[in-house]
């Protein structure tokens, strides 16, 4: 059986408090990006592995969050053993979540191919063992995220009548990376830089507004009040490529645009 593990996108970005257990609290908005998929197939094997396609990652397979997510599977509720083809699209450690979703999409197929039943909440608590954004891909849906990322809860978000678009800025020879490579930031990198605090506004509330007012407004030259991406102010001077992906959307006439995640990809909310 064959399915196809969608992006995601952040809308705002807020990281709250570093935890005792080296875990960061973070406040935001997941949104499904369907412009972009891999491709995932498993079958029923004597013995299990994943082959790799695409836009290798370079994991061990054992350590591809796919393989971990039938281990998960095996051990936990019997399932024997699968090949499983993988076909990356989505960049790693571009903020879009594609590890995350390739496992998310992964427990789903062998709950279906093997009958399990399991309901979404059992398969979320699984997904989540597996990764922080995990358990989201499970609903697929427009949430807000809380904890590490695992803590989900319903998010009345509508966006009738927008478009967005995605970008993964290439590297380029100033920049960090292999030149016309995607650019890639590490989560360790995104939060070296950040320094936990308590918003004055919520993300909820933020998204709450119409999107023309997620941007901000403008002071002294500075947007300010807006949709933040906490890691956007260490990231952006760092990479270049990913500023200037950034401006390219509102030159464009973007309503609203960010970085997602922890980068490198950018993303622009237009009007359809």
């Amino acid at each position: 059986m064959i399915v196809f593990p969608n992006a995601k996108i952040n809308l705002g970005l807020n990281v709250l408090r570093r935890r005792g257990d080296g875990y960061h609290d973070i406040s935001t908005v997941f949104v499904p990006y369907k412009g972009l998929s891999d491709v995932l197939e498993v079958v029923f094997a004597d013995e299990p592995g994943l082959t790799e396609y695409g836009l290798l990652t370079g994991c061990e397979p054992e350590k591809n969050l796919c393989f971990r997510a039938w281990r998960l599977m095996a051990d936990k509720y019997g399932v024997p053993p699968v090949q499983i083809h993988l076909y990356k699209n989505i960049p790693s450690g571009s903020g879009l979540g594609g590890g995350s979703s390739d496992a998310a999409f992964t427990l789903r197929l062998l709950n279906d191919l093997c009958g399990l039943g399991l309901s979404d909440e059992a398969l979320a608590a699984d997904a989540a063992t597996l990764g922080s954004d995990c358990a989201f891909f499970i609903y697929n849906r427009p949430m807000l995220a809380s904890g590490r990322g695992e803590i989900l809860s319903e998010c009345a978000l509508s966006l009738d009548g927008y478009r967005i678009e995605v970008v993964v800025p290439m590297a380029c020879e100033t920049g960090a990376g292999p030149a016309g490579k995607p650019v890639h930031v590490s989560t360790a990198e995104a939060y070296r830089g950040v320094t936990p605090a308590i918003p004055t506004e919520p993300i909820e509330e933020i998204i709450a507004r119409p999107v023309e007012q997620w941007r901000g407004t403008l002071v002294d030259g500075q947007w300010r009040g807006g949709l933040v991406n906490d890691f956007e102010r260490n990231i952006l001077p760092a990479h270049p490529e990913i500023a200037a992906a950034k401006q390219a959307f509102y030159d464009r006439g973007a309503i609203y645009a960010s970085m997602s995640g922890s980068g490198s990809s950018v993303f622009g909310i237009f009007r359809a």
